[in-house]
């Protein structure tokens, strides 16, 4: 079996300091081939049965990541578009939680409605601001902004203490972070970040019984036989939650599928400690320097407060990073090494 460092080695070759996977992530050399090809298949007008095949292997993939059945996991596009989906099973008045800052396409689509109560607390109070009365907590297993982790098993727990379901955004967790089948009600994530994906795919994984979610954006991809319900209404939607699927973008999923392989191939495991690695190193450095980051303990992602404004000038130095907040956000994956780890912290002790 091949190396970490040779399989890393084969697959990217940076061209800068790139420490912004929280954006999105460095395609890999197998994904770009994988995306060529689907683009040179639809140009030369060849069926696109292998691309729809790509789907359904990304939907397995993910599956064993998150240690679900694929029956249980849809395949569509964003995650704002399977918070609107949830955020349409609530009735009118249905109290929803959330942690104050999280990513919007976690928040907005219940604000939209208008008809719900949503309340938001910090993040560190989530679990413990549970009420009855609250019908669902959304939330993100890590924060886009400055990489605090959720405590899943302690929400799950004061969550179905009340008889609450719960939403989480894996979007800035999967692929790094184990996952694990109990871990909440609902769960979804995008695939651009710390999947290596393209923009563009999605997967929300649902339960058993598909919880109280009704399929309102279901198009002739959710029949159960796709071919044979393109035409008037579908006369049967999916037995499994492929009824939650978006009509895919087939060249995402192409390219998605090679990407995946990879992840599979590395182990989500060792992926972790190469990231967590490199971010220790940061902080540890950042200490050094008499910098303290937002505190984000076994996060890939660090983020350091009244640096942001620098983003422009270290991105002028070849150097990826992401302002948010005004806070600099570093964060950490396969393809980084120490000595990208190094070159930031000289930069910010210039």
């Amino acid at each position: 079996m091949e190396t970490f460092e040779n399989l890393v080695r084969a697959e990217f070759a940076p061209k800068n300091t790139y420490l912004n996977t929280a954006s999105s992530a460095l395609l890999p050399a197998r994904t770009v081939a994988a995306l060529q090809d689907a683009v040179r298949l639809r140009a030369e007008g060849r069926a696109l049965d292998p691309l729809f095949a790509d789907v359904e292997a990304c939907r397995a993939a993910y599956a064993r990541l998150a240690g679900v059945p694929a029956e249980r996991v849809a395949a569509g596009a964003t995650v704002a578009l399977y918070t609107s989906l949830v955020a349409a099973s609530l009735p009118p008045g249905a109290e929803v939680l959330t942690a104050e800052g999280d990513f919007s396409s976690v928040l907005n689509p219940f604000h939209a409605r208008g008809d719900l109560k949503v309340r938001a607390v910090p993040l560190e109070r989530l679990a413990e601001s549970v009420r009855p009365g609250t019908a669902l907590v959304a939330v993100s297993a890590v924060q886009s902004a400055d990489g605090r982790i959720t405590d899943l098993a302690v929400l799950r727990e004061a969550a179905r203490g009340h008889g609450a379901r719960t939403y989480v955004d894996f979007s800035q967790a999967a692929g790094w972070l184990p996952m694990a089948a109990d871990d909440c009600d609902y769960g979804v994530s995008i695939t651009f970040k710390w999947l290596l994906g393209p923009h563009g795919a999605a997967f929300l994984v649902v339960p058993e019984d598909f919880g109280d979610l009704t399929p309102v954006q279901a198009g002739w991809v959710a029949g159960e036989n796709p071919w044979e319900s393109c035409y008037g209404p579908v006369p049967e939607l999916a037995r499994s939650a492929r009824r939650f699927d978006s009509s895919p973008a087939l060249f995402d999923y192409a390219g998605l599928r090679a990407s995946l392989e990879l992840v599979e191939e590395l182990g989500v495991d060792t992926v972790r400690a190469h990231d967590l690695a490199l971010a220790d190193r940061f902080r540890a450095g950042l200490a050094t320097l008499g910098r303290t980051p937002v505190p984000s303990p076994g996060s890939p992602i660090v983020s350091v407060p009244g640096l942001g404004c620098l983003q422009p000038e270290l991105a002028e130095a070849g150097i990826a990073v992401s302002n948010r907040a005004g806070n600099l956000r570093a964060s950490f994956h396969l393809y980084n090494t120490a000595a990208d780890v190094d070159r930031l912290l000289d930069a910010l002790s210039g």
